[in-house]
């Protein structure tokens, strides 16, 4: 199942609370403060996977956040931070706000961590509000929150080579001889639904190659599924037209 459009949900995690403790131990009845700081939030991230080719996981589940920090404890113990979340998305994926449609990320490079939604930084303990007039400060700081944010994820396959043409122009079968891809292939329009990707191999080169589906007149004006189509050769290096020609009287193709 193929899907390069996606809107999803993320949250970082909220800061943990201070903590408002004072040192109580035998011989030591005023002890002054020791509440310890809270862990910070964890933040999400983005990471392109070179073993992905579809948003599909974002479709079904939209909601994703980080895991809040803990809060600080006696002693002067600082809560644990919360654990980052990396979302793998695949390479060419293209993220921005879905409100403002500010592009927040262009996720190309594999294996490269994009921050997009920081955790909140954890709050004081009370052993930072002690001063000279004041010995008992029975204050802390409450955690932040973490960023939140609505987003659209878009993805532009990353292909050396896009193959395009018009419907039922021999583009699948192109594929299918050039890479070990195995396209479905049939002797009617729009058999290519959705854009496939094959892999040929040129000496010890691979090459990737994107079978389009078929574009009409006014594809790049959107009409029919134009732009959807389109968006997936805007990265490639190479667009190779794909056209047929039906010979007479024996009504072989010849591509």
């Amino acid at each position: 199942m193929f899907a390069d459009e996606a809107k999803v949900h993320l949250k970082a995690g909220k800061g943990g609370d201070g903590s408002v403790h004072f040192r109580r131990e035998k011989f030591v009845p005023r002890g002054g403060p020791d509440g310890g700081d809270g862990g910070r939030g964890g933040s999400v991230y983005l990471k392109a996977d070179t073993s992905l080719n579809s948003l599909m996981p974002y479709v079904f589940k939209t909601r994703y956040a980080a895991t809040p920090g803990q809060p600080g404890s006696d002693q002067k113990k600082h809560g644990a931070s919360g654990r980052d979340l990396v979302l793998k998305v695949p390479p060419g994926t293209l993220v921005h706000d879905s409100e403002s449609g500010e592009v927040v990320a262009d996720i190309v490079e594999p294996d490269v961590k994009v921050l997009i939604c920081r955790g909140g930084r954890g709050g004081l303990g009370n052993t930072h509000f002690a001063t000279p007039t004041n010995q008992v400060p029975r204050v802390a700081d409450k955690g932040e929150p973490g960023e939140e944010r609505q987003l659209v994820f878009e993805l532009k396959l990353i292909a050396e080579v896009g193959i395009i043409g018009m419907p039922n122009a021999g583009k699948s079968t192109l594929l299918s001889v050039v890479s070990a891809a195995r396209p479905k292939i049939a002797n009617y329009p729009f058999t290519t639904l959705q854009p496939e990707l094959g892999v040929a191999q040129i000496d010890e080169r691979s090459i990737v190659f994107a079978d389009i589906p078929g574009l009409i007149e006014g594809a790049h004006r959107g009409i029919g599924l134009g732009h959807e189509f389109l968006r997936h050769v805007e990265r490639t290096r190479l667009l190779v037209l794909s056209l047929i020609h039906i010979s007479e009287p024996t009504r072989q193709a010849e591509i």
